[in-house]
């Protein structure tokens, strides 16, 4: 190449590199940054708004009933993860009383009945046994590997069902992905909108902490396929995954949309008939050892009429 022509190439080269790197540095802090900080403390540090769903107060989103069984003492230590908060606390605020859930403004007290530590932490709280049932999804390997560390036997005891769904930006023209597309793209095989109907650039395949409710479904989901590693968090058009229930309803975040999968969408009715194709149940779940009398109470009341009324008023679909 000529070297006078080279001269000239190369600061239309920087000056080309440098913009695409402001625009990448625009759209993080236009963007990014707002979503990630524009929150209180309480949603940053607890991924839920935990005063917005408290049993007991007149502003609460969450739906308890008026129940006969009317727990007083040996009050089973609740917690979970945040995509289930709202039903757990409703199943607080149906059968504790009042003065056993004890609440600072910000956090729950040590004191307190009922909890919310997300799911990382309700695992292992309920193997250590400073929390009698845990309400989440099924845990990550790991999880299971620290219970039977511990010699630990956990119980699983379905209770709900949900959908775990994939999110994208509402203006992406992209509707819905099969199955073996959302595989594709998060094993790193498909990298470009292009290759699945859309607008081409590329997509951001974003994951979640290890050990949360979701990313453990996720890596069930992917059926042994690797999750690639993905760096690039400033440009392209992103793709995540959670559940209905905390998308719908609990984060609140607009601009977005649900995709169908398999050509069906994630209704509360789809995850009932069965067509929805990915959908799992969540679990009340303790230590097979736990002497408490009211861990098998308050469950058989969960997975009663009533406990299953509680499970659908809250948003989400019941078992039977």
């Amino acid at each position: 190449m000529d070297k006078k022509k080279l001269r000239y190439q190369i600061p239309i080269l920087v000056g080309f590199a440098l913009l695409y790197v402001a625009l990448g540095v625009f759209i993080y802090l236009k963007f990014t940054v707002r979503v990630a900080y524009e929150r209180s403390d309480g949603l940053k540090a607890k991924s839920i708004e935990l005063d917005e769903y408290l049993p007991f107060d007149d502003n609460s989103q969450t739906v308890t009933i008026d129940t006969d069984l009317k727990l007083e003492s040996d009050l089973p230590v609740i917690d979970g993860a945040a995509a289930l908060y709202p039903v757990f606390s409703g199943f607080v605020g149906s059968t504790y009383p009042e003065a056993s859930v004890v609440f600072d403004g910000t956090d729950f007290e040590a004191n307190s009945a009922l909890k919310m530590n997300n799911t990382r932490s309700a695992y292992q709280e309920v193997v250590d046994g400073t929390a009698d049932i845990v309400f989440c999804a099924y845990p990550s390997d790991e999880q299971l590997q620290y219970a039977k560390d511990n010699g630990v036997e956990l119980v699983f005891e379905p209770i709900g069902q949900e959908a775990f769904v994939f999110i994208v930006n509402e203006n992406n023209p992209v509707d819905g992905l099969t199955s073996e597309q959302v595989r594709d793209i998060y094993s790193g095989k498909i990298t470009d909108w292009s290759e699945v109907g859309g607008t081409p650039g590329p997509i951001v395949a974003i994951s979640r902490n290890e050990g949360s409710g979701s990313q453990s479904t996720m890596i069930r989901f992917m059926n042994g396929q690797k999750i690639k590693d993905n760096h690039n968090l400033l440009l392209g058009k992103g793709i995540a995954f959670s559940f209905r229930f905390y998308v719908e309803n609990i984060t609140n975040y607009g601009g977005i949309k649900l995709l169908a999968l398999d050509g069906v969408e994630p209704t509360k009715e789809n995850i009932r008939n069965g067509t929805y194709p990915s959908t799992s149940y969540f679990y009340a779940v303790y230590r097979a050892d736990n002497d408490n009398p009211n861990v098998p109470i308050l469950i058989d009341w969960i997975l009663s009429d009533e406990g299953q009324y509680v499970v659908e008023a809250n948003g989400y679909v019941g078992i039977n």
